[in-house]
């Protein structure tokens, strides 16, 4: 594992991952308006924090105040995410798939942060990232499956477990879980996919209740996003003319008819790990677009 800090970067060189792309509605939550400082003070590990939804986070997360912990298992897309924030913040590659990993960040967190506030549980997979395999329940092989659970569902307990040991010395603390509106519906070609997000569901509500059991104030809490337009629907969107035309039959599905942006994931990340959501425990923040709500055509 490798760790560094990073000092304030030049915010001209900031990555522009977060540009507005075709069916998305241009989204600048920090155009025209003063940051709250929601987080001021506060200490989070963000996981898959080198691109996409947990890059995001990341950024939301520091300019709402918190130091960061940018972590990934692409240290390099890591720190550039680091390095390119306008205040002090920590990079670190962290496979969350094994345990070492997350010890060693966690030693670092208290030797450098002396706790930790708030987790992001973000990393995760598709397992359709590679190339074509079959994932559906027929033909994904039992490799196939265990390697999207080791990521997603394994990551995720490990998270939780080593970040409950650093928060229960202050008894406080906020758990973030990135699910998946997947997790309450099949997904016939997605099979491991889907039933990993189930059991990140399932697992954040026996995290709540075990906090509770032993009466720390830790709250665990999951997001639940629907299409969100980020480098893991690039198998699936393909390129060249191809590419619009997908984009356009999978925002069709949505009743917003269009992808969601990242930073309205990330948006909900602050939410739930402020002292706002101080009552809000086990809960789980549905934002699909109304996919879940029902059909539009009825």
């Amino acid at each position: 594992m490798v760790i560094r800090a990073v000092d304030r970067g030049d915010s001209a060189g900031r990555a522009n991952s977060l540009a507005p792309a075709p069916f998305i509605r241009p989204t600048n939550m920090n155009k025209g308006m003063e940051m709250s400082g929601r987080l001021n003070g506060k200490v989070a590990l963000v996981t898959g924090g080198g691109r996409g939804i947990g890059e995001a986070i990341v950024r939301a997360f520091a300019d709402e105040g918190a130091h960061v912990w940018v972590s990934d298992l692409d240290y390099r897309a890591a720190g550039a995410v680091a390095e390119s924030l306008e205040v002090p913040a920590s990079a670190a590659r962290l496979d969350v798939r094994r345990e070492e990993d997350w010890k060693a960040a966690m030693n670092a967190i208290r030797n450098g942060s002396g706790r930790l506030d708030v987790l992001v549980n973000n990393a995760g997979i598709t397992g359709l990232e590679t190339g074509n395999a079959p994932h559906d329940p027929e033909q994904c092989t039992l490799e196939d499956w265990r390697a999207v659970h080791r990521t997603n569902l394994d990551g995720v307990f490990l998270g939780c477990k080593h970040a409950l040991q650093m928060m229960r010395p202050t008894g406080r603390g906020a758990i973030v879980n990135i699910s998946s509106h997947s997790a309450m519906v099949g997904v016939p070609r997605a099979a491991a996919y889907a039933s990993s997000k189930a059991g990140v569901r399932n697992h954040t509500k026996t995290v709540a209740l075990w906090c509770a059991s032993q009466g720390l104030e830790i709250r665990c809490n999951s997001i639940h996003p629907g299409p969100v337009l980020t480098p893991m629907w690039n198998p699936l969107l393909g390129e060249g003319a191809e590419r619009d035309e997908r984009m356009t039959e999978f925002a069709r599905a949505t009743p917003a008819n269009r992808f969601a942006n990242p930073s309205e994931i990330a948006a909900a990340a602050v939410l739930l790990a402020s002292d706002e959501a101080a009552f809000m425990t086990g809960s789980e923040l549905v934002i699909d677009g109304g996919l879940l709500a029902g059909p539009l055509n009825l």
